[in-house]
């Protein structure tokens, strides 16, 4: 379905949207959230690094998409392209200091940036394979979309900013949700890729059957040209009028 260079972008982008995230866990102190090692030493680099070439992968996905079905695949394009833009600006406006105060207008940009980001990829993961048939890549789609629309559930329901975090003790673990919604959102995207890299393959093979049915007739095609020679009788007459022609002098003398 998409083309080739489309698949490997993807791929690709993800790949290094989450070295960069492993990176920043590794070396840095560690951060509540993911946007807050940008604060920190050393951190603005990774963190911009992960979040432009995350959206690099969701524009690559988007534009192959676009190539290969641009009728049928205009919701999940629209939403990839919301979700890059949602990490574009998450990165050029960094968040506030703090686990859940939001004190300037460039942390509340960033916050309601990444809010377009986590519930924009797992709805353009469930309109792409909506209405697909039951293949295991289309499963795998759905699969992966479900799974980060619950952990993103979970991760907002344990927020320090909303009601819920004070009754199941949020604080203690929505950190670790955040990442796992970033984790879960890479590998639907590479899912996605891939489905569509794959029908386009299976289309490619039943396709080829049909571009050389044509050289199976090319005999049969030629058939009457060959016994064309079998019915003497259009080249008989030639001779046959020289010869009364000829003869007509001999008659008249």
């Amino acid at each position: 379905m998409i083309p080739r260079w489309s698949l490997w972008a993807t791929a690709g982008g993800t790949a290094v949207s989450a070295a960069a995230l492993t990176w920043t866990e590794l070396t840095l102190p560690a951060q509540p959230l993911i946007s807050d090692y940008a604060l920190v030493a050393g951190g603005l680099v990774p963190v911009l690094v992960g979040m432009l070439a995350l959206a690099g992968a969701c524009l690559s996905l988007a534009y192959g998409l676009v190539v290969a079905d641009p009728a049928r695949t205009a919701a999940t394009r629209v939403l990839l392209l919301a979700g890059a833009a949602g990490l574009m600006l998450s990165a050029v406006f960094p968040t506030d200091p703090g686990s859940s105060q939001v004190g300037t207008l460039a942390g509340e940009i960033h916050r309601w940036a990444a809010a377009v980001v986590f519930t924009s990829l797992p709805v353009a993961g469930w309109t792409f394979a909506r209405g697909r048939a039951g293949a295991a890549r289309w499963n795998a789609v759905r699969a992966m979309s479900v799974t980060a629309a619950l952990t993103l559930a979970a991760y907002l329901a344990a927020h320090p900013a909303t009601v819920t975090s004070p009754l199941i003790n949020g604080v203690a673990y929505y950190g670790p949700l955040e990442r796992a919604v970033v984790l879960a959102e890479m590998v639907l995207l590479v899912t996605m890729a891939v489905a569509a890299a794959s029908r386009r393959v299976s289309s490619n093979a039943a396709a080829t059957p049909t571009a050389t049915a044509p050289t199976t007739t090319g005999p049969t095609a030629t058939g009457p040209a060959e016994s064309a020679p079998a019915h003497p009788a259009p080249a008989g007459s030639a001779p046959a009028g020289t010869a009364s022609a000829e003869d007509a002098p001999e008659l008249a003398a």
